[in-house]
C-alpha cells in the first residue's frame, strides 16, 4: 500500500513528526462530532471484546485506545514504531499493570500464533502504516486465536466534512503541513509537506479480506467509521 503519510523510502510521518505529545494534541483539537466518532469506535470494539480477553492494538500511539479498553480487557498489548509515542504511553498508562507496550512492526509481529482474543487497528490506522495492507490483515489474523476477532477501521464517506475540518485545524496548529486544497478530495487529504491521508472504502476492505480463509463483514458505524471485522 501507499502510506497515509509517506512516499516510498521516506521515514514514517507518524514516527518522526506526528508522535508523542504532538499526536496527543491532534486529539485535543477534536471537535464534538470528531469526539463522538472516536468514542463510537471504542464502544464498537468494547462491544465485541470478551470480558477479560487478551487484546493487541496495532499502532497504539500514546495509549488513547488502550486506556479506554482497560475496564473490559484482561491483558492489553500495544505496539508502535515510534519510540517517542511509546515513551509517552508508558506515562499515560502508568498504574495499569496489565498493559504492555512494545516497539514493533505491525506486519512482523513477534507473537506466537493464536495469542490474542482480539486484534484491533482503528481510527484509520490501516492507512497510516507503510506496509502492504493485505499482509497487515494476514499478520493480525495469524496472532488471533480461533473464535477471536480482528477489527480494522477507516473513515466513512459521510464523515468527510468533519474529517477535513479536523485536519485543517491540525494544519493551522502546525501539527501538519499546509493542506493542498487542490489535491485534496475523494477521501484523500494532501498536505504541502508531503503528508497524504488516505481512506479504505467498504469495497476495498472486502477485496483485502478475500483470500484470508476467514469470514469477514464490513459495516458502517455511527455514520463515521467503516469497520472490517474478521472472524478467526
Amino acid at each position: 500500500m501507499t502510506s497515509d503519510a509517506d512516499q516510498p523510502g521516506k521515514k514514517s510521518y507518524y514516527a518522526e513528526k506526528l508522535a508523542a505529545d504532538r499526536l496527543q494534541k491532534v486529539y485535543d483539537l477534536a471537535s464534538e462530532p470528531v469526539r463522538r466518532y472516536l468514542a463510537a469506535e471504542i464502544d464498537h470494539v468494547q462491544a465485541l471484546l470478551p470480558v477479560g480477553g487478551r487484546v493487541l492494538e496495532l499502532g497504539c500511539g500514546y495509549g488513547r485506545v488502550l486506556k479506554a479498553l482497560t475496564p473490559s480487557a484482561g491483558v492489553l498489548v500495544g505496539i508502535d514504531i515510534s519510540y517517542a509515542s511509546l515513551d509517552l504511553a508508558r506515562d499515560y498508562l502508568a498504574g495499569f499493570p496489565d498493559v504492555m507496550l512494545a516497539l514493533m512492526d505491525a506486519v512482523r509481529l513477534a507473537f506466537p500464533p493464536a495469542t490474542f482474543d482480539l486484534v484491533c487497528c482503528i481510527q484509520n490506522g490501516i492507512s497510516a502504516f507503510r506496509v502492504d495492507q493485505r499482509a497487515l490483515l494476514a499478520a493480525a489474523v495469524d496472532v488471533t486465536r480461533p473464535g477471536g476477532r480482528v477489527l480494522f477501521s477507516s473513515y466513512a464517506e459521510a464523515f468527510w466534512d468533519h474529517r477535513l475540518e479536523w485536519f485543517r485545524l491540525q494544519a493551522c496548529e502546525g501539527l501538519l503541513g499546509e493542506i493542498d486544497e487542490t489535491a485534496t478530495g475523494r477521501g484523500v487529504i494532501v498536505c504541502k509537506d508531503g503528508f497524504r491521508a488516505t481512506t479504505v472504502t467498504p469495497d476495498q476492505f472486502r477485496s483485502l479480506s478475500r483470500g484470508l480463509g476467514r469470514q469477514a463483514t464490513v459495516d458502517v458505524v455511527a455514520d463515521a467509521s467503516v469497520f472490517c471485522e474478521i472472524l478467526v
